[in-house]
């Protein structure tokens, strides 16, 4: 939650931010601290160089956290919670990242370690992520799936 929290910071954005007025705010940030604005050596371009990649990060952030982004990627995501299984699981802090059986990886913003221990020590981990986890917390895909990266590098199955 602390990264998103910086991020819309960042760039002056609410949760109900729209993309359009996210690529906005995106390019007049990367205009005011484009690292060619400033001569090579001066501190104001090491800052810039630190800002520039600091803003393009935290704009594909809330791209993939946007509620247009999830609603165009909403039937994907549904069939990976419902056909495919957990292959591995990485809690850390109150990021929950579970990667399924099809390669895809998707991280959950804001689970406790309460919740992430009962979802470990479940007998069920699957139906408990289901009930528990899935449509529960800020969810992003972090990483396509194995076709998605065979498909990109033009491998044929």
């Amino acid at each position: 939650m602390k990264r998103i929290n910086e991020y819309r910071k960042l760039f002056g954005a609410e949760a109900d931010t729209t993309l359009k007025e996210l690529k906005t705010n995106y390019r007049n940030l990367v205009k005011e601290w484009h690292p060619d604005k400033f001569q090579s050596g001066d501190e104001k371009a090491i800052e810039a160089e630190k800002m520039s990649r600091q803003i393009i990060d935290g704009y594909h952030f809330l791209v993939s956290i946007a509620p247009e982004t999830k609603a165009a990627n909403l039937e994907e995501y549904n069939k990976t919670i419902s056909e495919s299984g957990i292959e591995d699981y990485k809690h850390k802090g109150l990021l929950l990242e579970i990667t399924f059986l099809d390669g895809t990886t998707y991280e959950y913003f804001g689970v406790s370690a309460n919740v992430f221990s009962k979802f470990h020590n479940s007998d069920k981990q699957f139906r408990f992520a289901k009930r528990s986890i899935f449509n529960s917390f800020l969810y992003r895909k972090s990483k396509g799936s194995k076709a998605d990266v065979d498909e990109s590098a033009g491998v044929t199955a």
